[in-house]
């Protein structure tokens, strides 16, 4: 073959692997001296070169979690109950309850739902006893593996060193124990290499010569640029939107709550205004920014609808917008042309005070869209979005009852996801309560749901938090489904 032209970190690393054919990256670049970045620079010039081979393997530990940590030697709650109950014989609630302390709770709702003890009362006491010890398992669920972790004080242990239906019993219940997957990769040399020279002698005849450069090496790729994904569903609904007869508005992202909640008939004492739910910001009440008459409309429909004073402090307090709909309806209500028929839309970003998970962000995208137009009928709204969805490649679409506060009638729309073989639920719509919209000539269409679940779909994640991550691979690599 050719004389090949080898850096001095490959050579060492071909030396390496040729006194110990299989390595982890670590280990190679101990027994290589070099730094964990050269062997990695190092493997992927061998890899492009065809002379090493990369190989991935995964283990799985497990360890004590939180709670698991604060078990008494490491004994199930449901244990220590009933050794108490096998031990001392049947003792009142109130007895047990002082002994296990806060773990009493757990351990009857487990014991009582497998049948290993029960309840009586006497003489207005309740009194647990347990099962006849022959109903009792001798190992009960998750127990071995809990004496496997105590044996080596919490852990780590290798999760195939216990029974998997035995862990999955305690990886069920909260942060008893925890699972960590570690990667590993490891390096050998490929059959080509077994004739490359990398001795280190430059002036050997036919050797590679140390920090030569091959100037016929290929030129690493590039990648193209590209706009995010998400960045491109949003163009994408905003070109069909436009195409459709719509026009866009904005707004502030910091609303008073008249606008966000007050003008939508959310009641003041309504569980999403609560700060579990909602961004407030502490400053001052500011003003409604609306008409004294509008004002007073919206007062008299809280105290009609929902039979309870109205509070126009709770009304002053300003938030960061939970939805975009307080946007289109400002938009409707203050415009000169108010009467007059409109199709307008909105996308923006949206604020809730939420646990983030696969599916869940505090802070996502919303679109919202809106017709106020004679004649307009909720069987012409779902005509809008049966063709909104067609558009954006989803034309298998349902729609099912549902309440909102502020519309009536309210309707989800569901989409068939043929990934997934499944329907699943994308925008709230309605026709506005005629008390959100009086003085409006027309019935108004309203529609809206979070961008991010349209991108799942296009681009098959199964994690919302993916488009966050700014994880460069993953986001380059992202394909639409429908240019597949």
């Amino acid at each position: 073959m050719p004389e090949m032209v080898l850096h001095i970190i490959e050579k060492k690393i071909i030396s390496s692997l040729r006194s110990e054919p299989h390595q982890s990256l670590g280990r190679l670049a101990g027994s290589a001296g070099l730094s964990l970045d050269q062997a990695r620079r190092g493997v992927e010039w061998l890899r492009h070169k065809g002379l090493a081979e990369v190989s991935e393997s995964e283990e799985t530990a497990i360890s004590l979690g939180k709670n698991g940590m604060r078990l008494p030697h490491t004994m199930l709650p449901e244990r220590q109950l009933l050794d108490m109950l096998l031990k001392g014989g049947p003792q009142e609630m109130p007895v047990l309850q002082d002994n296990m302390g806060p773990l009493f709770g757990v351990a009857m709702g487990i014991v009582k739902r497998n049948g290993w003890a029960a309840t009586r009362s006497e003489k207005g006491r309740i009194v647990v006893s347990a099962a006849p010890p022959k109903d009792i398992p001798g190992m009960l669920p998750g127990e071995a593996t809990m004496r496997a972790l105590a044996g080596a004080e919490g852990g780590p242990i290798s999760a195939e060193s216990v029974d998997p239906s035995d862990l999955e019993s305690l990886l069920r219940r909260p942060e008893l124990v925890t699972k960590t997957v570690t990667k590993t990769k490891h390096v050998s040399l490929s059959e080509a290499a077994g004739s490359v020279d990398a001795s280190f002698d430059e002036g050997r005849e036919g050797g590679a010569k140390a920090g030569a450069i091959d100037v016929g090496a290929d030129v690493p790729a590039a990648p193209r640029g590209r706009r995010h994904p998400l960045k491109e569903v949003i163009s994408e609904i905003r070109e069909i939107f436009v195409t459709m007869g719509f026009s866009e508005v904005s707004g502030s992202v910091v609303q008073p709550c008249f606008w966000n909640f007050d003008a939508l008939l959310t009641p003041q004492d309504h569980p999403s205004r609560e700060m579990q739910d909602t961004f407030y910001l502490d400053v001052a009440p500011g003003g409604l920014d609306s008409t004294p008459a509008h004002t007073r409309r919206i007062s008299k429909a809280h105290r009609d609808t929902w039979h309870q004073k109205w509070d126009a402090a709770e009304a002053g307090r300003m938030v960061l917008r939970t939805h975009t709909t307080c946007v289109t309806l400002r938009r409707l209500l203050q415009s000169p042309d108010a009467l007059g028929d409109a199709r307008i839309f909105s996308l923006g970003r949206v604020f809730r005070n939420e646990k983030t998970s696969y599916k869940h962000l505090a802070e996502f995208t919303q679109v919202e869209g809106v017709v106020h137009e004679a004649g307009s009928t909720i069987r012409g709204l779902m005509g809008i979005q049966a063709e909104f969805y067609r558009r954006l490649g989803l034309p298998k679409v349902r729609f099912w009852p549902t309440f909102f506060p502020y519309t009536e009638p309210s309707f989800q729309s569901m989409v068939y996801n043929e990934r997934l073989g499944k329907w699943v639920e994308l925008f709230g719509m309605g026709i506005f309560h005629p008390h959100v919209t009086r003085g409006l000539k027309h019935p108004v269409l309203a529609w809206g749901g979070g961008v991010e679940r349209i991108a799942m779909l296009k681009y098959g994640v199964d994690d919302v938090r993916e488009f966050y991550a700014n994880n460069l691979g993953l986001l380059r690599g992202m394909r639409r489904r429908d240019d597949a």
